[in-house]
């Protein structure tokens, strides 16, 4: 089935106009309900992967600004 591009402009459209209309603390109220609601489905096993990429990204997000300030 092919898809309408016309209702998948509006589609588009729609989300981003109500992300601008919404404040931050409006948007991150509702990206905690989202996130409340993934990690309710999860698997403990799938929680231990997600939180161990999300400590590897951090760690070198932190790599990368020490070698920025000039820390080795």
């Amino acid at each position: 089935m092919k898809k309408n591009p016309a209702a998948q402009a509006l589609g588009k459209l729609g989300g981003t106009a109500r992300a601008k209309s919404l404040t931050d603390s409006q948007r991150s109220e509702i990206a905690k309900q989202g996130a409340t609601a993934r990690a309710s489905k999860l698997n403990a096993d799938e929680r231990s992967r997600i939180a161990r990429k999300a400590v590897q990204a951090r760690i070198a997000k932190q790599g990368q600004l020490k070698g920025r300030r000039g820390d080795a």
